[in-house]
Parts: structure tokens; C-alpha cells; sequence
């Protein structure tokens, strides 16, 4: 059969990644697909530019646009990053008749609406699996593997530059912005690292991965966000000292009242599986009615990791290339007229357990009060950790875990306790998961 005529747009590391596979693999993914997949174009800025042999057999476009409207490209993959030039390319390419295949998750969080309703209407396919968690498969799992069960929720470590961060932080003893500075050295963050370090990549990619799993449509707006930037070593300590690890999660959970859409940093168990995700790794947790928890795991980032995915897109799409458009698999998992706009709890609705840590005077009936708060709240303690106070010091470090309190009621304990006079400065409060059933 004719082969597969892909052009990239970009020839970087997820582009020359995807070269690189296409050509060490050809054999064996012509074998899967049922005909060749042969890059034939790219677009880059600089076409004069040394790209190695592989390159030598592409031709070279320096005009994005000439690259998806060109007549002998079958399927193009969008792999600049960014919301722009990337969505008009896409929407051009889908407008010219071309299949698209996308490892943009910003691009999929904001307009991934647009884009599924104009590749409908265009009857092409659009795949997007290397948008979140590298290689890891967990887009075709929620959309295929588990089409059987209904799924209760996820949650994930999505951002391996974050992990990377806490992993430090916790091994290595350093403050945070000395682990951030050596992921930068190490090539893990970028120069502005605000996506990784906010929670905004981790938010981008639980937006898509919450549209797959609940049948609604994408809604990145809605996500509540924190990040890490503004966490201590000093908690990462006593969290490990009473049994705890601190991850940025991404976590989605389907509820009677609404669907919770969160990421922030989060104490987990330390015996917990995704508590012992390290590094740059990323992993996902879903919980399903029919097989339970499953966990998925792997390198989230990368050129190989990332090319893995975009070529098993572009497999999918050229097993598909004659097959009513109808019936291909939905991009949400669901039919576009099935998708239901589920209402998404705020924050403040959230129910979860606390770590709080507060500097108080070193004497007799200060904690009584922060208890008598607590109590007011109808907020009750697990567990207390007071640390001695340093000598000639008069202040104490104080650290609680809390069963299950409502995020508005925790708030206001909060805001009375730093108005105690025998309390110095601000409680530090994260939210704390043993992510059950």
C-alpha cells in the first residue's frame, strides 16, 4: 500500500525524536499500521541549518503554512508548543483535508473544543496522546481501555519537573529554589519554569484528562491551580517525619454535588504507589467501578518518550484513513452529542484532611486554644508534632493533620488563629489525600 506521507511542523527534540523512530522502527510499525509512515516534509525556521541525515531525506519548508496546506501530506504533527502560530496551523490544516496529530497540551486545554468540533465537521482525526504524560498511555487507556467502566476519578503526578523539585527537596535536603536551579542545570526546567513550578502544565493536562474520563467538555478555566513555588523544605521534612510525602497532583473526582478539578501540593502516605514516584517520572491513578484502581507509569517527557506517543497516533490514524469518520473513536471517548458540561465545585466546596504548621509562644494553654478553633469548625486532629523550641527561642513550631474538613471552614480556623496573639506569622496549610476507593 502507498505510504503515509507525514510533515512536521518542528524538527526539535520531539521532532527529530519522531524522525529518529519512524526510521529505527519502519519496518515494524508499517507491520502494526498495515502500510509505511514516511516523514516527507517539515517546517523549521532556519532550513539552512545542519539537521543530520535523517533531515537530509525531508524537505525543508520554511513556511508553516505552505507545509499543511501542501497536497502530498496525509496527516500533519503539530510539534511547536504554544497556543500561536500552533492553532491556526492546526485549524488550517484541519480546513485543507489533513488529518492532525498534537503533543500541544496548552493548545488542547484552551481550544481543544474548537478544534474537535472543526475536525467533525472536516471528518478527520485528530490525535493528541503525547499531550500528556510522555509516553505513557493514558489517553488511549481512558478513551478505549476502560470504555467498559465508568469512571470515579484520577489523579497524577503530570509535571516531572515539579517532582523532580520535591524529590530533591526531600532527599537532598536542598530549599526549593536550589532544587529548581539544578533542574534548570540539568535541563528539566526551563529558564522561566512558571508552568511547571505554578501548576499550570499539570493543570493543562488534567483538564484533558478529566473531558476523557467524565464525558464533558474541556474546561482548563475551571481547574483550581497552586503550585510549589512557595513551599518549605522545613514541611517537606515534617511531613516525611510523620509518615508523609509532598507531591503537586493533579487530582479529577466525579461527586454527587459536582466534579472536583484541583491541582496543588498534596502530604500523600508514604507506602502510598504514587508517593514512591520519584524524579522526573510521571504516573496516574485511576480509579474505575468495574477494575478498580490501576496505576500508569513512566518517563513524561523527552524526545523518546514524547515520539513514542506521536507515532502511535499517527499508527492509529493510518489504520483508520478508510473508515467512516462516524465511527472512529471520539476524541473525548464520548460522541460530541453525548458530552455533558457537568458543574465544577470551587474550591471552597472541597472536602479534604490538612497539614497545618504554626509558629506559637512556648507556653501553657496556646494550643488549647488553636484546638478550641478547631473545634469550633467541627475540625477534628489526627495527629499533633510539636517540636522543641531552639534555645533562647520563645516561639515552637506546632504541626496538626486533620481528618476531613470542608475547604470554607478550614479557611476561616485559619484566618481566627493567626489573629491569636500568641501566634507569629502565617499557618502553613496543605491539603493532605490517601486518595481511597
Amino acid at each position: 500500500m502507498n505510504a503515509v506521507r507525514i510533515g512536521l511542523l518542528g524538527l526539535g527534540t520531539v521532532g527529530g525524536g519522531t524522525l529518529e523512530l519512524l526510521a529505527r522502527n519502519g519496518d515494524e510499525i508499517a507491520r502494526r499500521a498495515g502500510r509505511p509512515i514516511r516523514v516527507t516534509h517539515a517546517s523549521v525556521r532556519d532550513a539552512s541549518r545542519p539537521r543530520g541525515p535523517l533531515a537530509e531525506q525531508v524537505q525543508l519548508l520554511a513556511d508553516p503554512f505552505e507545509l499543511v496546506h501542501h497536497p502530498q501530506i496525509d496527516i500533519v504533527a503539530e510539534l511547536i508548543g504554544g497556543i500561536e502560530p500552533a492553532r491556526a496551523l492546526v485549524l488550517a490544516a484541519i480546513n485543507a483535508g489533513k488529518h492532525v496529530v498534537t503533543a500541544n497540551k496548552a493548545l488542547i486545554a484552551h481550544h481543544g473544543n474548537e478544534i474537535f468540533d472543526a475536525a467533525r465537521r472536516a471528518g478527520v482525526a485528530v490525535g493528541f496522546e503525547a499531550a500528556v504524560a510522555g509516553g505513557i498511555p493514558i489517553i488511549k487507556t481512558l478513551r478505549e481501555g476502560l470504555a467498559g467502566n465508568r469512571i470515579q476519578g484520577l489523579a497524577g503526578i503530570i509535571n516531572g519537573t515539579s517532582n523532580y523539585i520535591l524529590t530533591q527537596m526531600r532527599d537532598a535536603g536542598l530549599d526549593f529554589a536550589t532544587a529548581l536551579a539544578d533542574a534548570q542545570r540539568l535541563g528539566y526546567a526551563e529558564a522561566d519554569p512558571s508552568f511547571d513550578i505554578d501548576g499550570v502544565d499539570a493543570a493543562h493536562k488534567l483538564s484533558i484528562l478529566a473531558a476523557i474520563a467524565f464525558g464533558m467538555p474541556l474546561c482548563f478555566e475551571q481547574v483550581h491551580v497552586e503550585g510549589i513555588r512557595d513551599l518549605s523544605a522545613v514541611d517537606v521534612d515534617y511531613a516525611g517525619q510523620l509518615g508523609y510525602r509532598l507531591k503537586l497532583l493533579g487530582i479529577a473526582r466525579r461527586t454527587d454535588s459536582g466534579v472536583q478539578l484541583r491541582v496543588h501540593p498534596t502530604l500523600l502516605p508514604q507506602r502510598h504507589l504514587l508517593a514512591q514516584v520519584d524524579g522526573v517520572i510521571n504516573s496516574v491513578l485511576v480509579d474505575s467501578d468495574a477494575l478498580g484502581q490501576s496505576l500508569y507509569y513512566g518517563a513524561g517527557a523527552g524526545a523518546g518518550p514524547t515520539a513514542s506517543a506521536v507515532v502511535a497516533d499517527l499508527v492509529d490514524i493510518a489504520r483508520a484513513l478508510t473508515i467512516d469518520p462516524e465511527h472512529r473513536v471520539p476524541y473525548l471517548a464520548f460522541h460530541h452529542d453525548r458530552l455533558e458540561a457537568l458543574p465544577i465545585l470551587p474550591i471552597d466546596a472541597v472536602e479534604t484532611a490538612f497539614y497545618l504548621r504554626l509558629t506559637a509562644l512556648d507556653r501553657p494553654g496556646v494550643l488549647a486554644d488553636v484546638t478550641r478553633i478547631l473545634a469550633d469548625q467541627h475540625i477534628s486532629i489526627e495527629a499533633i508534632l510539636q517540636k522543641e523550641p531552639p534555645p533562647g527561642e520563645s516561639h515552637v513550631a506546632v504541626i496538626l493533620l486533620t481528618h476531613k474538613v470542608n475547604e470554607r471552614a478550614m479557611r476561616e480556623a485559619i484566618a481566627r488563629i493567626e489573629a491569636l496573639p500568641s501566634i507569629d506569622g502565617r499557618v502553613v496549610s496543605l491539603r493532605l489525600d490517601h486518595l481511597e476507593h
